[in-house]
C-alpha cells in the first residue's frame, strides 16, 4: 500500500520589502498639495491679471473683461507676432527633424574614422552658450544680407538645435535591428526604400520628442530674434513681449495677457504628443 500523499506546506508569508500601506495617506497628499499649491499659484495670478479690469485689487477675476487680450493683439501686434513665431517654430521643427534624421543615422548606422571625435563635437557644443554663437552668426548672416529676415533666425535655431538632436535620433535608430533593414534589401529594397518603409515608423516617438522640443525651444527662445530682427512686423512673441516692459511703468494686464498668448501653444502641443513623448524616452523606438 503506497504511502498517504503528504499535504504540501503551508506558503510562508511573503516579508514586505516596504510597507507603503501602513503610510497614512496624508503623509502622501499633504505634501503633493503643497508643491501642486505652489506650481499653480503662478499661473492662477497671471490669469488674474489678464481678466480683471485695469486698477482692480480683487483676487477674484469678477467682473471678468478681455480687453487686456484685445489690447495687445491688435493695438500691440501680437497677432504679428504670432504668425511669426508659428513660422519660425514649424519651419525649425521641419529642419531640424531632417537634418537630425539623416545625421542620426549615419552615426547609427556607419563606422568612420572620425565618429567618436565628430560624436565628442557634438557633446561638447552643448556646453556652449547661446550668446556666444551671436558674433559669428551676425557676421555670417550679414554678409549673406539675411539680418531682419525670419530666415536667419529659422538657421540659427535649427543650428542651435541639431547636436542633441542628432545623438537622440542616433539612439533611437540603434535601437532598431538592422536585420530588420536587411530582409527589407533581400526582398529588393534599396537603402534609402528600407529605411522609409521599416525604419521611419519605428521612430515614431523619438521624432516627435525631437521635434516638439525643437519647436518649444524656438516659439521662447529670446535672444536670436532680437540681435537679428530689426523689424517690429518681423519680431516674434518673446520680442512682442518684451516690449510691454516700459522704462518706468509696465502694463501687468496687457503683460498677462500677452504671456497667456505666448503659453498656449506650447500647453496644446504638449497635449496632443504626451503619448508619444513619454514612449520616446521610456521605450525608445522598439522594443525587443
Amino acid at each position: 500500500m503506497s504511502e498517504a500523499r503528504k499535504s504540501p506546506p503551508p506558503p510562508r508569508p511573503k516579508a514586505r520589502e516596504r510597507a507603503w500601506d501602513d503610510v497614512p495617506r496624508w503623509q502622501i497628499y499633504l505634501p503633493l498639495s503643497i508643491y501642486l499649491i505652489f506650481t499653480l499659484i503662478p499661473f492662477y495670478w497671471i490669469l488674474l491679471f489678464a481678466l480683471r479690469p485695469t486698477g482692480s485689487t480683487s483676487l477674484v477675476p469678477w467682473p471678468m473683461t478681455f480687453d487686456h487680450f484685445q489690447k495687445v493683439w491688435t493695438d500691440r501686434e501680437f497677432g504679428t507676432y504670432f504668425q511669426n513665431s508659428v513660422l519660425v517654430g514649424v519651419a525649425t521643427l521641419i529642419m531640424t527633424t531632417l537634418v537630425a534624421l539623416a545625421g542620426g543615422y549615419a552615426l547609427a548606422r556607419f563606422n568612420f574614422k572620425i565618429k567618436r571625435a565628430f560624436m565628442l563635437g557634438l557633446l561638447c557644443s552643448q556646453f556652449v552658450p547661446g550668446a556666444l554663437l551671436l558674433v559669428p552668426l551676425f557676421e555670417i548672416f550679414a554678409k549673406l544680407q539675411m539680418i531682419n529676415s525670419l530666415g536667419s533666425v529659422i538657421i540659427a535655431e535649427t543650428v542651435f538645435q541639431l547636436p542633441l538632436s542628432i545623438i537622440l535620433i542616433s539612439n533611437f535608430i540603434k535601437n532598431v535591428p538592422p536585420s530588420l533593414e536587411e530582409a527589407a534589401w533581400v526582398d529588393g529594397c534599396n537603402r534609402f526604400t528600407a529605411f522609409r518603409i521599416v525604419v521611419l515608423p519605428l521612430l515614431r516617438p523619438g521624432l516627435i520628442a525631437v521635434g516638439s522640443f525643437a519647436f518649444v525651444h524656438s516659439w521662447n527662445h529670446f535672444l536670436f530674434a532680437l540681435m537679428f530682427l530689426n523689424n517690429p512686423e518681423k519680431q516674434t512673441i518673446p520680442v512682442g513681449l518684451n516690449t510691454l516692459m516700459g522704462a518706468d511703468s509696465v502694463d501687468l494686464g496687457a503683460l498677462a495677457a500677452g504671456g497667456i498668448i505666448a503659453a498656449v501653444p506650447v500647453v496644446l502641443v504638449f497635449a496632443f504628443i504626451q503619448k508619444w513623448l513619454i514612449t520616446g524616452f521610456s521605450a525608445g523606438a522598439v522594443k525587443g
